[in-house]
């Protein structure tokens, strides 16, 4: 039985010996053939949604400018101890007519390579509200998503209320990005005892 022929004269690359398999087209195939992280990039809420969601009652938000000196950025960091890296953060009063209701905090901690940006309400008293994520990046870890993680936060007050593993529990293939969240919100209710508690 003969081979049957195209028109070139030459062999179909699949009835090649592999050996005979021009490189580039065997280049491409062990290319096909390497695994690829996928990496998700996904945004979830709105600066605006976060907003409505952390404090609802609010009905207008005023930006607030931190600019902080050597004293109290070195107070800020010995309340909040060890941190991630950070990229951004945003704070607004969150006012009710004329009476302040809670500040809104965006901030933005690497997870494990990637930033998650999300947000966390404290109101006057200092307690928390429940933890909103804003983007993630990640293409793991995205559990932290959940509401029974996030909410863990709710209710909080002080940095005694808000330990990694004992007050804010893991979730198994997440341990970065959990971990880097809270430390993260420790970074923000040191700053809003440093620059933004009322005054009693």
């Amino acid at each position: 039985m003969g081979i049957r022929r195209h028109s070139a004269g030459r062999l179909p690359l699949e009835r090649l010996p592999m050996g005979q398999v021009p490189l580039a087209f065997a280049g491409v195939l062990a290319l096909a053939a390497a695994p690829v992280q996928v990496v998700i990039a996904a945004d979830y809420m709105s600066v605006d949604d976060a907003q409505r969601a952390v404090f609802p009652q609010a009905d207008h938000f005023v930006e607030v400018v931190l600019a902080l000196d050597a004293a109290q950025r070195a107070k800020v960091i010995g309340l909040a101890g060890p941190q991630p890296p950070h990229r951004s953060l945003r704070v607004w009063k969150a006012m009710k007519g004329e009476v302040l209701v809670g500040h809104l905090f965006v901030d933005e901690v690497v997870g494990r390579q990637d930033m998650i940006t999300y947000a966390i309400g404290i109101d006057p008293s200092g307690k928390l509200g429940t933890l909103e994520v804003l983007s993630y990046r990640e293409s793991h870890g995205g559990e932290i998503r959940s509401t029974a993680w996030r909410r863990q936060f709710d209710g909080r007050q002080g940095m005694e209320q808000i330990r990694f593993n004992a007050d804010i529990k893991n979730i198994a293939g997440a341990t970065l990005s959990c971990e880097h969240v809270t430390q993260g919100v420790h970074w923000l209710v040191a700053l809003w005892q440093v620059m933004l508690r009322p005054a009693s």
